[in-house]
């Protein structure tokens, strides 16, 4: 077990350094999940409050008793992840004015058999794009140019299987479109953009491309037997943006704190927030869903909690990433067998929060009194709801129920929504002749003090006789 001297002070929950209870409970699931799966050699690390709280590894790098041990500064291939990095570059572009969402993507890398796809629908496996390419193995095999890829070998273009927007089909493909994207518009690879852009204004000098230093080897472990076979590593040419990325837990940790809110001002608040909405959803037949992909990201909803982050695949690796995105508190897990690793990510993450839960805030008296003139009782028809102010929220009925939902202020007399069916549709307060609020126009629907207010101009207007 170890912490992270450079960060864990001052960190919500941990008083500097995670309890040591907590620390033995996580050491015991990490090395219960490698005798288990059978892992050469895992590595984990907890992260809090834009630190590295708690991390650990297990097991050695050629999986031999003796051997080196794994630590936080080893590397290991992350797979997948890298797509993340790549879709928070096509972003940052995105937010540089130079494309956007709906743009297809042969306006911008023309010459590809799915160039009718818009920018967001590849970020979002929403494309229809291929899964794989149509040459060998891409994972265990050297990869060629763009142009060997969107081109065909032997007159065999990748290409789409489903029409775009119809349905959700994981692409590696797709994300090494990205990449040519990314390539294109700044006039270097797309690992010089993510390095330059991302990897370098955050620290992260232990993510490379190929391995570096102290790394690990990627093995597979026989099913029937106790033994191991390396699995080979190359340069995936066009195909890298999907997953050749190669890191460390310490480094990883970095970028899951960016994934938690943490961006070094590299991206907005807003930006991140819109890569975590659900676009397509991951919809097995006869499963409830609570898989979704976002930009670039995967999301979870467990029992109404929303995660965020990505899983990695390569031979010989594999690896994890998850924030809740919320609280910004999570987890990363690398390891070097090609197959056996169960859900440890999120049993990690459910342990640490549940033994270092996070103190509330304190509650201070910070509400605007010229706001009390709007709360209390309202109707929408002879519907009831009420409003209430929380912070800097005009809250009317209950998020999350029915149409309830917060209100931001959006100048005088006009909020805009937060949630569910009013999320950016316009609430205006309309004030009667002395000035008092008369009624709500929110999105075209009337909200008066009295059910159906004659005084509140309800389309359609009110019967002459009233109620009777």
């Amino acid at each position: 077990m170890s912490t992270d001297p450079r960060s864990a002070a001052d960190v919500p929950g941990t008083d500097g350094v995670i309890d040591p209870v907590t620390a033995r409970h996580l050491h015991h699931l990490l090395a219960t999940e490698q005798r288990r799966g059978r892992l050469p050699s895992v590595a984990a690390g907890i992260v809090r409050g834009g630190a590295l709280v708690w991390s650990d590894a297990i097991g050695t790098l050629d999986g031999r008793l003796g051997g080196q041990p794994a630590d936080a500064d080893t590397q290991y291939r992350m797979g997948s992840i890298t797509k993340t990095f790549v879709a928070v570059a096509v972003m940052r572009l995105r937010d540089a004015g130079r494309v956007d969402l709906l743009d297809r993507f042969e306006d911008h890398v023309p010459g590809s058999r799915f160039g009718g796809a818009t920018i967001a629908q590849l970020l979002s496996h929403g494309g229809g794009v291929q899964a794989e390419t149509n040459g060998p193995w891409w994972e265990r095999t050297p990869g060629g140019d763009w142009e060997s890829l969107a081109g065909g070998v032997a007159g065999s273009p990748v290409g789409q299987r489903f029409r775009a927007g119809r349905r959700f089909h994981y692409t590696n493909v797709g994300f090494a479109a990205l990449g040519e994207l990314l390539a294109r518009a700044h006039g270097v690879d797309w690992f010089e953009v993510v390095r330059r852009g991302l990897l370098d204004p955050l620290g992260m000098s232990r993510t490379t491309t190929r391995p570096s230093g102290r790394a690990a080897q990627g093995l597979a472990v026989h099913p029937f037997a106790d033994v191991l076979l390396p699995e080979p590593e190359h340069d995936a040419g066009a195909m890298a943006p999907a997953g050749q990325l190669w890191t460390t837990v310490q480094d990883l940790a970095r970028w899951a704190t960016f994934a938690g809110g943490d961006t070094a001002e590299l991206l907005s608040s807003d930006t991140l927030a819109e890569m975590y909405e659900p676009h397509t959803i991951n919809d097995n037949p006869g499963q409830p869903w609570t898989t979704a992909h976002g930009l670039g990201w995967q999301v979870w909803n467990v029992d109404g909690t929303r995660y965020a982050g990505h899983g990695g695949s390569m031979p010989g690796f594999l690896a994890g990433l998850r924030v809740e995105i919320e609280s910004g508190d999570g987890v990363v897990v690398v390891t070097n067998t090609t197959s056996g690793m169960g859900q440890i990510a999120p049993e990690l993450l459910a342990a640490f929060v549940a033994r270092e839960p996070r103190a509330p805030e304190p509650w201070f008296a910070s509400g605007d009194p010229s706001a009390l003139e709007l709360v209390g009782t309202w109707h929408w028809g002879p519907s009831v709801s009420m409003a209430k102010v929380v912070g800097e929220h005009l809250v009317l009925g209950e998020p999350g129920q029915a149409r309830g939902s917060r209100f931001v202020a959006d100048g005088p007399d006009v909020w805009v929504g937060l949630d569910g069916y009013y999320t950016g549709e316009p609430l205006r307060v309309v004030r009667a002749a002395d000035g008092t609020p008369s009624h709500l126009d929110l999105a075209s629907f009337r909200f008066t003090r009295t059910p159906y207010d004659p005084a509140g101009d309800v389309p359609g207007g009110v019967a002459a006789d009233g109620w009777r």
